[in-house]
């Protein structure tokens, strides 16, 4: 984990109150692990206070840049979406525990599930897979098209199914409808499942797969004060037998865990 400073290269709306941001600066070489996060300063003063934390959406190494994809929901992001380029923006990261990806093999199968802002992550873990031989399939819910952002870019790496709770765009309904065998999402189709976004949604995904033995990881959006597990504000009770009850570090510990090793409450 680093501090630095970071120089905005672009920031442009993609969707609905959707936004991309591309930095550069020496410290993105140090974020090699998709699925990681960085906690990012938005303004110059102490308003906001606090730090938000973004997905890192992609990396490119060779020219050091950095690409967040982030909502435009509350004080904080609204003041990051006024950044233009050439600005400083000021940076810690990279930040918890991401998605594991070492051990995967050349012809598995892998189910990538994104909610909402919980897509961007699944863009470079997808990247970095795809070196690796695995075919990709990407299931990606939002509530309407207006919403939808990243379907093109995703389309590069492997399938893509878009599910719109209003239907505007692609299969009407949640993320969980298109996971059956008419779609070729069954179970059996794929090997391990990797997904991130609301907790309802990661919820029956868990609920589902774990009770059926597949393997499957799922990071958890939260909001967090310091970042780095010193604040406590961002923990989750543990799923461990025994006296007392146990609790993990979204920030620290995740916020990636595997099926079953935290509650979904």
């Amino acid at each position: 984990m680093d501090k630095g400073v970071v120089t905005v290269v672009s920031n442009t709306q993609v969707a609905e109150r959707i936004f991309r941001l591309e930095v550069e600066g020496e410290l993105v070489g140090r974020m090699t692990r998709p699925g990681q996060f960085i906690h990012v300063k938005c303004g110059t003063g102490i308003d906001p206070l606090l730090r938000r934390p973004i997905s890192i959406c992609d990396v490119d190494a060779d020219r050091q840049r950095l690409t967040m994809i982030y909502r435009a929901e509350g004080h904080g992001t609204r003041v990051l979406s006024e950044y233009v380029p050439g600005q400083p923006l000021d940076i810690l990261g990279p930040l918890g525990r991401g998605f594991p990806v070492t051990e995967r093999q050349d012809g598995e199968h892998a189910l990538l599930v994104g909610g909402g802002i919980g897509v961007p992550p699944l863009y470079y873990l997808g990247k970095e897979l795809k070196k690796r031989g695995v075919r990709i399939t990407y299931v990606i819910g939002f509530g309407t098209a207006s919403q939808v952002f990243l379907e093109q870019e995703l389309a590069e790496l492997g399938d893509v199914h878009v599910v719109t709770m209003d239907g505007t765009a692609g299969v009407k309904g949640l993320v969980t409808d298109v996971l059956t065998a008419d779609y070729g999402l069954d179970a059996s189709d794929w090997d391990v499942l990797y997904s991130c976004g609301p907790l309802p949604m990661l919820r029956a995904l868990q609920n589902t797969y774990q009770a059926a033995g597949k393997e499957g990881y799922i990071s958890l959006e939260q909001r967090m004060g310091c970042g780095i597990g010193a604040c406590l504000a961002c923990v989750c009770p543990v799923q461990e037998p025994g006296e007392g009850k146990k609790y993990r570090k979204i920030c620290s510990d995740g916020p990636v865990f595997t099926f079953g090793e935290v509650q979904l409450v």
